[in-house]
Formats: structure tokens, C-alpha cells, sequence
């Protein structure tokens, strides 16, 4: 008896510890150290690192021909007109990876708290910013249900139309931006571009909409004239100031290095060169932004304190013609002859273009005063032609592109005189018959470094009229002819194979190297 009575307190002692954890077990299987929201600025400062830190010299600065590599294997893209996977990639997967997933999950635990609403917004312009790169490099890309796994557990989501995606940005960059409210809306503490000035985001997002009206100008120029008539009659205005002062850039410093400078810098050092179309052009132009662009040094494979002679003489440089590899590129016309194993043709000078702190340029003043030149030309902005308002932007882009010269380092400072000889000369000066072709080889260089918006401008006006670069065992697809987007990784095409399927319709059933996105139909 006494047996039965221990198994029956024990029973009703096990019952009752059973009862109390099942009462209890959220709470204690909750982890009350580890927070379930993360601060709203502290993702902000996240996701803008995340976005500047997207390098684009393998694909879209060799396609626009600014940089060029006679090498394959890691280096190759671009260089090549060919599709290599881990080259492919990168921007697709740091920018869902870290950029969009942080701004969505600001968006979404910031939507019912008014005190963060400008911290909202912002991100909501920053996504729309990012969802611009994203289609003009991959075309059909998931957006509405992207970036949704951890709050819903969407791990497939759909893919969306890129058109569709381009008209919910731009509701988006003029809502956020109209919303921005610097005395109701709360501080902007994580902001590393404009310290939570409202006032300099709204001219951001107005400048990104402005950029995103001219994609139409190929596809629905009627279109594109409506969006750039509203980004201009936004109250705050666009990023023109030729002082740079406004100027959407991330600051880098020695410790926290420009990802692009690093690599130049590091270990491929020796393998990258300015490309020949590039450095042709600076050059028949007697353009004074070549001395503090371009450099031969005597040593490139060393570091920059044991490079030995550094010539910046612009007659004296040499830019690396494309269409050759590591062995052919010796019987190219002009052969310049090696630095040891390297080659004698310029680089980009790092001491002002390549500094390892060198400031990562996203929208700039030079950018959008041309894009205003070309939207004067095309009437766009008074319903008809203005010449006298295009030369004016004109000239404010080149003045403000070779002042933002001076932000790499000080001492590429080009004087106002500089400028003024510049812009005189016959082939640079203002010629209303040819200002879409002059206003857009001003875009190309003011574009130096911001590599994707680079290609995306020349895929949308043919300018500047680049040969092709014929690589003996160049993609098929793209033969003869340039790089229009680039495929969706291959991951994406395994794991998430339905929605890649469905996206092939919105791409013409295509996804290689000559599909064209939305706003570059033929």
C-alpha cells in the first residue's frame, strides 16, 4: 500500500510540474536578451552601407568601357560579354540580402508609430532606390512579396513585372518624399548621407524621380514628360546645386574602406585599367579631368608607396582596348609594352579617383543638371524645346562634375578658368544639332565610378557611341553587339523555379545577356 500511495504523490507531483511549464512555456522559451525589433535608424544606417557597397566595375563599368581587365576567371563579365555566374550575382544578392530586407523591416514595425514616420520614408525612398538598380540590371525581379521571409515566412515570393515595379516606385519616391515632414515626422538619427536633413532627402527623392521619368523617354516619351514635370514642381526641388553641396554620396574613411577602391587597391591592383574609349575621349576633348583620373605608374603591381614614377601627363596616357585577353592583348595596335608582368596602359589614379576613402558618389548634381539639359532639349519641361535652359544645364553639369572632382582629394582641383576653356572648345561647346549626343557623353563621364547608372543611361540613349568589343568567345546571345542586363542568378532558377518560370513572361521568355529590360524596347 505505501508503494501505491509514493506512485501517486509522485504522479501528482510530475502533473503538476507538467501543468505549471505547459502555463509557462512561452515564457520561458522566450529569450528576453534577444530583441524582437531592431532600431529603425540603426537599419537605415545598414541598409545605405548595403546599397554603396554594391561594387559594379566587373559588369557595368567594362560594358560602358571606363574599366577593362585582359584577364579571366574572377575578373571576368563585362571585360568579355559573357555570363559568369559569381559576377553575375553580387548585386542581386547584397541588395536583397541586406539593403531591401533591412528597409522593409523598417517600413513594417514603423507603420503605426508616427514618431518614426520620417525614418519610414526614408526608407521607403531608399527601397525604391534600390528596386531602380535591381530592374535596370535584372529586368523581372520579386518586389511586392520580396524581403518578406521573417514576417511571414515568404521564402518564394513571386516575381513582378518590371514595368509594374518601376510604376510602384515612382508612387513611392513622390508619396515618401511629400511625406518627409521635419517638424511632425520625428528625427532621422541613422541617415549617413544628409544627417536627417528633410529638406536635402526630398531633393534626393525628386532627383531619383526625375532619373526614373527620363528611363521613358525611349518607350512613352509622353510619360516621361509628365514624371519630370512633377519631380520639378516638387517643392524642395532637385540636386543641382554645381557646389556639390546636395550631392547623395556615402563618406569613407581608412578604417571603413570604399568597397570598390579596396579591391582596386588590393590584391587586383595590376589587373585593372582605364579602358581605351575612356580615356580617348578625355583626351581628343582636352578634358582637364584626365590629369586626376588617369595615371601610369612604373610599378602598377606594388603598393601605392612603392609604385615608383607616376605620369599623369594626359598626352602620355593610354587606355586598355577590349576585345583581347591575356595573351592576344600584346599584338593590340599600340601595344604600350609591360611593367614587369603587367602592362604599361593607364589606371585609375589612387591617390584622388581610387583613394581607399574615397567617397561613393549615388546621385550627384552633375547627374541631374544633364538629365534636366535633356529634358530642356526634348521640351519636357516647357512643352517645347529650350535651348537657351539646355545649355545652361549643360554647362552646370560639366562645372559640377569637375568640382566634385575636388571631394576625392583636393588636390584635383579644376579652376574656374579650366572649366571655362573646357566648355568653349568647338567640340564640347553647346551645338543645339547634336546636344542629345554631347549631353549624354557628358552623362557617361559624370557617371565615372556610378558604373550602373552609367550603363543604364547608354542602353537608354546610345550614347556615347561605343564599338562593340567582338571578344573572340563572347556569349552568343550578345555577339556583335553590348550587354543589355544581366541574368537572374542561377540559385534563383533552382530554388525558387516556379516564380523564375513565371518571370520568363515578362521577359519575352528570355533571361540572358542581350534581353532588354522594359524602358530599353527596341
Amino acid at each position: 500500500m505505501k508503494k501505491k500511495y509514493i506512485y501517486v504523490a509522485l504522479f501528482a507531483v510530475l502533473l503538476g510540474s507538467a501543468t505549471s511549464c505547459d502555463k509557462d512555456f512561452e515564457d520561458i522559451n522566450t529569450n528576453k536578451l534577444l530583441p524582437t525589433n531592431l532600431d529603425a535608424n540603426y537599419l537605415l544606417t545598414q541598409a545605405q552601407i548595403g546599397k554603396a557597397s554594391v561594387t559594379t566595375f566587373r559588369y557595368e563599368g567594362s560594358i560602358v568601357q571606363q574599366v577593362n581587365t585582359a584577364l579571366s576567371g574572377v575578373l571576368e563579365g563585362g571585360n568579355r560579354n559573357t555570363a559568369i555566374e559569381n559576377n553575375i550575382n553580387p548585386p542581386f544578392n547584397e541588395i536583397y540580402l541586406n539593403s531591401v530586407r533591412q528597409l522593409v523591416q523598417i517600413i513594417e514595425q514603423t507603420k503605426d508609430k508616427p514618431e518614426l514616420s520620417n525614418v519610414r520614408n526614408l526608407a521607403r525612398i531608399w527601397k525604391a532606390y534600390d528596386y531602380m538598380t535591381l530592374v535596370d540590371t535584372y529586368g523581372s525581379v520579386p518586389y511586392f512579396d520580396a524581403a518578406r521571409g521573417f514576417l511571414d515566412s515568404n521564402f518564394r515570393p513571386e516575381y513582378d513585372d518590371d514595368d509594374a515595379i518601376y510604376e510602384d516606385l515612382i508612387k513611392e519616391l513622390e508619396d515618401a518624399s511629400k511625406s518627409l515632414n521635419a517638424t511632425t515626422g520625428g528625427r532621422i538619427t541613422g541617415d549617413l548621407v544628409y544627417a536627417g536633413d528633410v529638406v536635402k532627402n526630398q531633393r534626393f527623392a525628386n532627383s531619383l524621380l526625375l532619373r526614373a521619368g527620363m528611363r521613358y523617354t525611349k518607350v512613352n516619351p509622353t510619360k516621361a514628360a509628365e514624371i519630370v514635370k512633377r519631380a520639378l514642381a516638387a517643392p524642395s526641388g532637385v540636386i543641382t546645386n554645381i557646389n556639390n553641396s546636395d550631392d547623395a554620396f556615402i563618406r569613407y574613411n581608412t578604417t571603413f574602406i570604399n568597397p570598390t577602391s579596396s579591391v582596386m587597391q588590393g590584391n587586383e591592383r595590376s589587373n585593372y585599367y582605364a579602358g581605351k574609349a575612356f580615356i580617348d575621349y578625355l583626351q581628343s576633348n582636352n578634358d582637364p579631368r584626365l590629369r586626376h583620373i588617369a595615371v601610369k605608374y612604373e610599378k602598377p603591381a606594388q603598393p601605392l608607396n612603392a609604385v615608383g614614377a607616376k605620369n599623369t601627363n594626359p598626352a602620355e596616357q593610354i587606355g586598355m582596348p577590349f576585345g583581347f585577353d591575356e595573351t592576344t592583348i600584346v599584338t593590340a595596335p599600340g601595344f604600350p609594352g609591360r611593367a614587369g608582368a603587367e602592362y604599361r596602359y593607364s589606371q585609375f589614379n589612387r591617390e584622388t579617383v581610387l583613394r581607399n576613402d574615397a567617397p561613393e558618389f549615388l546621385v550627384t548634381a552633375a547627374q541631374t543638371n544633364l538629365l534636366l539639359a535633356e529634358a530642356a532639349v526634348r521640351g519636357f519641361i516647357t512643352g517645347a524645346p529650350d535651348m537657351v535652359a539646355a545649355k545652361t544645364y549643360y554647362e552646370n553639369g560639366i562645372r559640377a562634375h569637375m568640382n566634385q572632382l575636388r571631394l576625392f582629394d583636393a588636390s584635383a582641383t579644376i579652376t574656374p578658368e579650366q572649366q571655362n576653356a573646357y566648355i568653349m572648345q568647338s567640340s564640347i561647346l553647346f551645338d543645339p544639332t547634336k546636344a542629345i549626343q554631347q549631353i549624354n557623353e557628358q552623362y557617361w563621364v559624370a557617371s565615372f565610378r556610378i558604373w550602373n547608372e552609367a550603363w543604364a543611361n547608354f542602353r537608354r540613349t546610345g550614347f556615347p557611341q561605343l564599338n562593340p568589343i567582338n571578344f573572340p568567345f563572347e556569349d552568343p546571345s550578345v555577339k556583335g553587339a553590348f550587354i543589355r542586363k544581366l541574368p537572374l542568378p542561377l540559385r534563383e532558377t533552382q530554388i525558387n523555379a516556379d516564380a523564375y518560370k513565371a518571370a520568363l513572361g515578362f521577359m519575352g521568355g528570355t533571361d540572358n545577356l542581350a534581353t532588354r529590360v522594359f524602358w530599353d524596347k527596341q
